[in-house]
């Protein structure tokens, strides 16, 4: 469960369920202990009625005059035994017929003994009399089954009386009945109920959360809102605030940086520039002095461009680029594109596919989304060899534009396919022409943002190579207009 919302749910059910589970034995034992105290109540009445038939002289009566005196009134409920001292029997009832009542208590029973002397503790337990009984417990009669039995001492014979303990186990079952009907009730709300609170609880970090994700380097001054409750969420907002401002200080600190340092160092590269070109041009130079300078004004050059895309990469985050869209039809902005793109790879001797699918309009500025396809097009052809192809994919589906370019070179690990797009990130395998600064991909990422859209790199479809895609989303048709079928 990776939710923290169900998970909460959950534990929330299960800890309803354990609870009621414990009142339910309790209360079961609590039902039956009271309906055990009314046949106990019961047991000492009916002792109570034998004692009286017997009269004050039962202890030299007879077998046949104990029969006389009992079975005139005999219960048909209560099942009777009287013995002597020494086990002789002198009476019992007609209803057990052959059957002995007996002295040993069911397994268990001590533990029943030791609670029934807890309830009697309370006040709630068997009955508290003149006449208690000698002992109580339950016993297996034959086929009549689980009874509660009472024994009492009549002056020196032993009466044993014994009740069915049917309707104990009838509102015991009841009991149960009930119980599993509130269980499933109680789950079912239990579970409604902690979902419930989980919404309510987690509202708060569900905010956090779409706060946290929403906040990028485009907008580090956002905050996540603090509730006036101080609490453990409350405090968690204030240090996640607390951090972002230090990221938006080191941010801010790092694009000043990179920009003063930027525009500081183009003009000493620029005297440096004009001073190499002074000395070629005077030519009292030998020739590998004049190749020396040569390589001076090549790497000048190289620098004044990295400058430049360094530049454009603070302005881009800090979203100081204001870009000329509009919305036009991209089958003709990619007809205009691929002849430049041809003479590139013939140039390298590559062969290069394009293809273009549907139709639509999509708003962007053309210059910045050429740069974009130029540089994903010069690091196609400086990974890809001599006598290989390079295909570039135009489709417009229902929702977006799609362009796709993959090369034929050595590909890039799946795990490397995110960081190419990071500054200075460059890889082996390139070819002799690559003499780039490792900020191509990570400038059109920055152009395809500013646009609304995303890039991203994938296997290609050849299973050689790599596949570098962006797309951007649709915009209405202009007024008017219809777009090509294809």
């Amino acid at each position: 469960m990776k939710s923290v919302g169900v998970r909460i749910a959950f534990w929330y059910a299960l800890a309803s369920l354990i609870t009621l589970s414990c009142f339910f034995r309790v209360g079961r034992y609590l039902v039956e202990q009271h309906m055990i105290h009314s046949l106990d109540l019961g047991i000492n009445a009916e002792f109570e009625q034998v004692k009286r038939r017997l009269g004050n002289d039962a202890a030299t009566l007879g077998p046949a005059q104990i029969y006389g005196a009992l079975m005139t009134n005999a219960s048909v409920r209560y099942s009777i035994e009287i013995h002597q001292p020494d086990g002789t029997l002198l009476y019992r009832s007609r209803d057990l017929n052959n059957r002995t009542i007996p002295t040993t208590p069911m397994p268990g029973h001590m533990v029943s003994i030791a609670l029934n002397r807890l309830f009697k503790f309370l006040k709630i337990g068997s009955p508290q009399s003149a006449n208690e009984s000698v002992r109580t417990y339950n016993a297996v009669v034959g086929d009549l089954g689980e009874m509660r039995i009472g024994e009492y001492l009549l002056d020196d014979r032993i009466v044993r009386i014994a009740v069915s303990k049917d309707q104990v186990r009838t509102l015991v079952v009841a009991f149960q009945d009930v119980f599993y009907g509130m269980v499933a009730l109680m789950v079912i709300a239990s579970s409604v109920i902690g979902f419930f609170l989980s919404y309510i609880l987690l509202r708060p970090l569900r905010q956090i959360q779409a706060t946290a994700a929403h906040i990028s380097s485009a907008n580090l001054s956002e905050r996540i809102p603090v509730s006036s409750v101080e609490d453990e969420i409350s405090n968690l907002a204030r240090l996640l605030n607390q951090m972002f401002d230090r990221l938006e200080s080191s941010f801010n600190q790092v694009r000043r940086f990179t920009a003063e340092a930027s525009h500081e160092l183009k003009t000493p590269l620029s005297l440096m520039r004009l001073q190499t070109e002074k000395l070629l041009m005077e030519g009292k130079l030998t020739a590998v002095q004049e190749e020396s300078l040569h390589v001076v004004i090549e790497e000048i050059t190289r620098l004044n461009q990295i400058i430049e895309e360094l530049l454009f990469l603070s302005r881009a985050e800090a979203d100081a680029i204001t870009l000329s869209r509009k919305v036009q039809d991209p089958r003709h902005y990619m007809e205009s594109f691929i002849p430049d793109a041809r003479v590139l790879a013939d140039s390298r001797g590559i062969t290069l596919e394009d293809s273009h699918e549907g139709s639509g309009w999509v708003e962007f500025d053309p210059r910045w989304l050429r740069q974009v396809l130029f540089n994903l097009l010069t690091n196609a052809l400086n990974y890809t060899p001599a006598g290989r192809q390079i295909d570039i994919e135009s489709r417009l589906t229902p929702d977006s534009w799609q362009v796709a370019i993959e090369d034929d070179g050595p590909g890039v690990p799946e795990e490397m396919r995110e960081r190419i797009f990071e500054r200075f990130v460059r890889l082996a395998h390139a070819t002799q022409h690559d003499k780039g600064s490792g900020l191509g991909l990570a400038i059109c990422r920055s152009i395809i943002a500013l646009h609304q859209g995303h890039i991203w790199a994938e296997s290609p479809h050849r299973g050689k190579g790599l596949r570098v895609v962006f797309e951007l989303p649709l915009s209405p048709a202009p007024t008017a207009a219809k777009p090509d079928s294809g």
